[in-house]
């Protein structure tokens, strides 16, 4: 079981998440669970070295102080990253606590434990990563588009074209068709180009 607060250190909690949207529910009931005093948050990817709210929880520690995460992927997905804040915290006689994988740095044990987890976090990462690159290879490879729907189909293109043609101003062409002039502009670009290919 986690370790609550004693009087001769505190627990500083860090959570993170890797989008604005995503929930820290789980992360909080975790560290309040644990009677952290001070709770820091980043949503950002964990690929980013650079996260404010870590920076925050690593000012916040003092010896004897325990930097508590829910899980050790919370606190980034590089290894060697989360190896380096191993270290930053054990260079100020400070540790660092996963809750759920009951790991604490403060011991040679769970020094190694800790190192295995962000070892397996960023195989993961890994992973995750190359599965997607994959489906959209993958997708890319049976004609699918990447990014939305096109705002113009070739027909509308090409009625653009020749209502321009006829006459009309590109600015009452692109209202007709619920466009900017700049977006009508590069689709009959893009048209003349394949036109002439």
């Amino acid at each position: 079981m986690p370790q609550k607060t004693q009087n001769n250190f505190k627990l500083v909690g860090y959570m993170r998440v890797s989008r604005s949207r995503q929930s820290t529910a789980r992360q909080e009931v975790a560290l309040a669970a644990a009677d952290c005093r001070m709770v820091f948050c980043d949503k950002i990817s964990g690929k980013k070295w650079k996260r404010a709210g870590l920076d925050a929880a690593l000012a916040a520690i003092r010896p004897g102080d325990k930097l508590a995460v829910e899980a050790i992927d919370r606190l980034g997905r590089s290894a060697l990253e989360i190896l380096t804040i191993i270290e930053e915290l054990r260079l100020r006689g400070a540790s660092l606590l996963s809750l759920s994988q009951h790991c604490d740095s403060a011991t040679e044990n769970g020094r190694i434990q800790c190192l295995f987890h962000a070892v397996f976090a960023e195989i993961e990462h890994v992973s995750i990563t190359r599965r997607t690159q994959a489906g959209v290879d993958a997708a890319i490879a049976r004609g699918k588009r990447r990014g939305g729907k096109p705002k113009l189909s070739p027909t509308q293109t090409s009625k653009a074209r020749r209502l321009i043609d006829g006459g009309l101003r590109a600015d009452q062409v692109a209202a007709r068709l619920k466009v900017g002039r700049a977006t009508l502009y590069r689709y009959l670009k893009a048209d003349r180009s394949v036109a002439h290919a």
